[in-house]
């Protein structure tokens, strides 16, 4: 078995220092190390073999994780994505798998598990890590019991993410002003939101819009 990987991680030195570990693993090679997504990006352009594995760091600057994991989904989807991070919270987790990942690691993590994390995302697409389970388990229970979104509602929702005024989406959707002020207050309440921005962004957050 021959896996390539590719290490996107602003720390210089924690990068060049996994690369080294991953190439005494049976079968990896590192084939791209970039310091941010926007060289990461830069550098897939021109290689003749892409990686296998990228394992992309969270919080990184001029492209973050969720931002590099996202324009590698869309550029390169063949490629499997595994977020790498010191950041457990599930925030972190949830964007970085909502963005692409198939896995979600820390950077603690005993050799032993990353590399059989990394065997089981070449073979299956996909690692079942404790922390994972963990933070998609707590969504679950976050959502499972909110009330549910009217098909009105919904499309309010999608109409409310453009730049159009309250009173272009009641004629858009064929009702009075007075009707849209109640799905908004609805959204508002269902969504523990105030403002049109929140309601968008939490809709977003829980994956009940997608732009």
């Amino acid at each position: 078995m021959h896996i390539n990987i590719g290490i996107v991680d602003d720390h210089v030195l924690f990068g060049k220092s996994l690369a080294t570990l991953l190439h005494t693993f049976e079968g990896f090679q590192v084939v791209v190390d970039a310091r941010n997504g926007a060289e990461l990006l830069d550098k897939c352009s021109k290689l003749k073999q892409l990686p296998d594995i990228m394992l992309i760091d969270v919080e990184m600057p001029v492209m973050n994780g969720q931002e590099t994991a996202q324009a590698l989904k869309n550029n390169y989807p063949a490629i499997r994505l595994v977020a790498l991070s010191v950041n457990k919270s599930d925030n972190s987790v949830i964007s970085m798998m909502r963005a692409g990942c198939c896995s979600y690691l820390l950077k603690d993590s005993p050799p032993r598990v990353l590399e059989q994390a990394l065997r089981e995302v070449y073979v299956n697409s996909y690692y079942n890590s404790e922390i994972h389970n963990n933070s998609l388990g707590k969504l679950l229970v976050t959502y499972k019991d909110a009330p549910p979104f009217t098909e009105a509602e919904m499309e309010f929702l999608r109409l409310a993410c453009s730049e159009i005024t309250y009173k272009q989406i009641a004629e858009a959707m064929n009702v009075s002003a007075r009707t849209v002020d109640g799905y908004r207050s609805n959204l508002f309440e269902k969504l523990n939101v105030q403002t049109r921005t929140g309601m968008i962004l939490e809709a977003m957050r829980r994956g009940l819009l997608k732009l």
